[in-house]
């Protein structure tokens, strides 16, 4: 398996990417980092993950979108990596001329830019725990009442939880606050989720979504979107970044297969 970087422009900005592979593939997959985090990932995973498919046969291409790790520009956040997206795609293409199909990956709001990008140049899309809320996510408030009630569920059979609650170790006026939330109604999807599915409407290659059924993200998009998607997939018992070793495997296979359709 070969490692190499290069650069590539976007709009007058240098960009730096890196590609892994073993053979000349014709099936390669673009990398979409979420957040303002490196091509590397966090603690090297996307890298790691890079390495197991090129040497499972295919190409893997990374890179840092404008003002973020090596890259030159400023950062626009997710919402405005279109451009970027399209300009990693085209270098992509020039850098591994034998490619017949790329796969666009995102986790997060790496899943929400390709969305808002339609797809930009793909021929298919692997879409992880797409990220729809407006704001930064962090408040309970900002979860969809569907996805308040099944942490409280999940925690009403917690023994370890109910320990906490009759020692005095969960704040009532919180809880209380938050079981209001609760049974508030369901909100509308929100212009980001809005405008995530009018980006992928027209997009005619295929489409997978996947969910971590631990996390919080992935619960809020399924909030959002058409439950009966067929083209829906879950991994039980795993969180947001897929660490534990049964989610490792279960999105490397996701991708496999996706690569190879």
């Amino acid at each position: 398996m070969t490692r190499r970087h290069f650069t590539f422009d976007c709009e007058g900005s240098l960009l730096i990417g890196t590609i892994d592979a073993r053979t000349s593939a014709t099936a390669g997959l673009l990398l979409v980092t979420g957040g303002n985090e490196l091509r590397s990932g966090a603690f090297a995973g996307q890298a790691q993950l890079a390495a197991r498919l090129a040497e499972q046969g295919f190409v893997v291409m990374r890179f840092d979108r404008r003002g973020v790790g090596d890259s030159e520009g400023a950062n626009g956040e997710f919402r405005t990596s279109g451009r970027d997206i399209a300009a990693a795609i085209a270098a992509f293409r020039a850098e591994c001329p034998a490619l017949s199909r790329i796969v666009g990956f995102g986790n997060c709001d790496g899943a929400s830019a390709l969305m808002l990008a339609g797809g930009e140049g793909c021929d298919a899309l692997v879409l992880s725990n797409p990220w729809t809320f407006e704001g930064t996510g962090e408040d309970e408030q900002e979860s969809p009442p569907e996805v308040v009630r099944d942490h409280y569920r999940k925690r009403l059979t917690d023994p370890a939880a109910i320990k906490r609650l009759l020692s005095g170790q969960v704040s009532l006026g919180k809880l209380f606050g938050s079981l209001l939330g609760a049974l508030r109604p369901s909100a509308p999807p929100s212009s980001l989720a809005q405008d995530m599915a009018t980006g992928i409407k027209c997009f005619t290659g295929d489409i997978t979504f996947l969910i971590a059924a631990r996390d919080r993200t992935g619960k809020a998009f399924l909030a959002t979107w058409d439950k009966a998607d067929s083209r829906i997939v879950t991994c039980p018992d795993a969180t947001h970044a897929y660490v534990e070793p049964h989610a490792r495997d279960w999105l490397e296979k996701q991708l496999i297969e996706a690569l190879g359709r």
